[in-house]
């Protein structure tokens, strides 16, 4: 009896290892792909050698201390908002509003650095911090609400809401929040020091958000997997109606689910404020970091630890391009852009492929999905264990 328990241990060992293969096979042949298409776009905009780009701009990325820091630096805003996105698509929900979100975590933050001097940092940085979080949240929030109460489409309030939220910036910036010592320019007063981050590694520049990205990095799969609230989102992303036949309440977990993405979102917006930028500025958004981050979300199959891997991946991209840029001369660091665009490209029709298998499945399965997609969420118990075709994006 123990021996045969212990080969169907090792039977589902070896399943999980080759689900994990599978999940990186693909991203893999993306990543690549996606640089063979880069590289004849070098060829037909530059007299540059593709390679000799690429060299520069994986030294840029990872060629050195400084050159890692650097792309620490940039992956930091893009893991919070590829697990916005995750944390939202692994409920259902496809959340295009990270960028307003992130946005208005940053302007929250600002708020409360600003204009709450003379507090100490013990009070006044947890203060900004769970700012910059409930400024995205309620964004999150708002969407949830209308998408329960009124039947709209998330995808198109989260779209609405990221113009909505520039031009909120841009109202503050100009007005209310706008630095008295230079009125020719629109931006906040700076931050007050008690509300900042500040870099922890002795000779780099990273700073001590990349523990808070960590964190909730680790917070992100104990929060799905090891809790009932968590357990239900997941159930309810697999099949909306198995969840409501097994007498979850779509409603709250739906509502929920957007006001923990937006609140994620949010945060990455406050720490790229108090950490790197110590302002609000017009400029502060000029990375997409939301939409970015959608990229990273699903290269990293939605999953914690490829969440991060992915995340360094998208900021290697953005720190090398700017030194491809600055070597060659004449290799724009738009190409970066395009990669980018291309990854997202490839893994999204797969995705869409996905989906519609999932869906002539459970056209077949009747009201018996109900105990099917349960014990299918009871089983995805692992961090690294992919999204299946099940699941879908």
């Amino acid at each position: 009896m123990a021996s045969e328990r212990t080969r169907m241990e090792g039977l589902g060992i070896k399943q999980r290892l080759q689900e994990t293969l599978k999940s990186i096979y693909f991203p893999f042949v993306a990543i690549v792909v996606s640089l063979l298409i880069g590289s004849v776009v070098i060829l037909a905009t530059s007299t540059t050698s593709p390679l000799t780009a690429y060299g520069h701009m994986l030294k840029g990325a990872f060629g050195n201390l400084a050159a890692f820091d650097a792309t620490l630096i940039k992956a930091i805003p893009l893991i919070f908002t590829a697990l916005s996105f995750s944390l939202a698509r692994r409920s259902g929900i496809i959340n295009l509003g990270a960028e307003g979100q992130f946005m208005m975590g940053a302007l929250a933050a600002t708020a409360v650095g600003v204009a709450t001097p003379n507090l100490p940092a013990i009070i006044h940085l947890p203060a900004t911090l769970l700012a910059g979080f409930l400024g995205g949240a309620l964004v999150g929030l708002l969407t949830g609400v209308l998408k329960v109460r009124f039947g709209a489409s998330e995808l198109i309030i989260t779209i609405m809401l990221n113009y909505i939220a520039k031009e909120l910036i841009s109202f503050f910036v100009n007005g209310p929040l706008m630095d008295s010592a230079s009125s020719s320019y629109p931006q906040s007063a700076p931050m007050e020091p008690s509300a900042r981050l500040y870099k922890f590694i002795p000779g780099m520049n990273v700073h001590t958000g990349l523990i808070i990205a960590l964190v909730f990095i680790f917070l992100y799969y104990f929060f799905l997997w090891k809790t009932t609230a968590g357990f239900d989102m997941r159930v309810v992303g697999f099949n909306p109606s198995a969840g409501e036949y097994a007498g979850m309440n779509i409603g709250r977990s739906t509502i929920f689910a957007l006001f923990l993405a937006g609140g994620l979102a949010g945060l990455g917006g406050c720490i790229e404020i108090i950490a790197v930028q110590g302002r609000l500025m017009m400029t502060s958004f000029i990375v997409p970091y939301g939409f970015t981050g959608i990229a990273v979300a699903l290269l990293g199959n939605l999953n914690p630890l490829g969440v991060l891997f992915s995340g360094i991946l998208f900021g290697g991209l953005s720190a090398g391009a700017l030194r491809m840029e600055v070597m060659t001369r004449n290799v724009s660091s738009s190409v970066a852009v395009v990669i980018q665009a291309l990854i997202i490209l490839f893994i999204a029709g797969r995705q869409m492929f996905a989906i519609k298998k999932r869906y002539r499945s459970r056209s077949s399965s009747g009201t018996s999905a109900g105990k099917t997609v349960t014990d299918e969420a009871k089983d995805d118990d692992a961090p690294l264990a992919p999204a299946t075709a099940e699941e879908g994006v």
